[in-house]
């Protein structure tokens, strides 16, 4: 890494640490600072609160002449994200030419935490979840509910002691069927055919399946009772 870019993610870090953004973590996790994750909640009285979505960000030594590669680890269903690579679509991370200097880390952060109750509808990139959130708002607000809200209990186990993770575990009421019904709903929206993507493909219901697949084993007893 060259000295410059090196000073602009260190500039960038204490603008991290001395603002303390409400809902805004990031940090370095490569020897070379040049591959960061992030951590962003949504905002407070909107549909994303209290969800958290994992993001990685890699910068190149062209950095800040040019964007960083920002992709959604945990990928939101929104307008706005593409649902298989987890990029968002922000114009000045997919234009360069409308990326400036005087942009940083926070600026893409807290403009990512902006787009997640405030999305573009005019040219989505989820064609799914714009349908849905055009035609009823309330249902949208239902899917992200039921597919966060495991995601929500689960980081709350790991804040627990072993003793007290076990009980709200077992207190963790998680309906297959329920959920199977929500995406079967997606899937009988109007959207073209060439856009839809079956369940199993779903990399966010992929994730879930795998996190219920290791609480069963680890809890059989009380999964089985459920």
């Amino acid at each position: 890494m060259c000295c410059r870019t090196y000073y602009l993610l260190q500039r960038d870090l204490r603008e991290l640490e001395e603002n303390k953004y409400k809902g805004i973590v990031a940090f370095p996790v490569s020897e070379d600072q040049m591959t960061w994750e992030a951590r962003i909640e949504g905002l407070k009285d909107t549909i994303w609160q209290g969800i958290l979505l994992r993001l990685t960000i890699t910068f190149t030594p062209e950095y800040n002449l040019a964007p960083p590669v920002v992709k959604f680890k945990t990928i939101p269903f929104h307008p706005n994200v593409d649902q298989n690579t987890g990029q968002p679509c922000i114009d000045f991370l997919d234009n360069p030419r409308k990326w400036k200097a005087s942009y940083t880390l926070s600026s893409i952060l807290l403009t990512l935490q902006v787009m997640l109750s405030n999305p573009v509808l005019e040219k989505p990139v989820n064609l799914e979840a714009a349908q849905i959130l055009t035609e009823s708002e309330s249902m949208y607000k239902l899917i992200i509910q039921k597919i966060y809200r495991d995601t929500l209990l689960l980081d709350q186990v790991s804040s627990y002691s072993s003793e007290d993770s076990d009980k709200l575990i077992k207190a963790i009421k998680i309906s297959f069927d329920d959920y199977h019904k929500t995406w079967s709903e997606i899937a009988t929206s109007k959207a073209a055919e060439c856009f839809r993507t079956p369940m199993l493909q779903n990399p966010a219901f992929l994730g879930h399946h795998h996190k219920w697949k290791k609480m069963e084993r680890k809890h059989q007893k009380e999964w089985n009772l459920k």
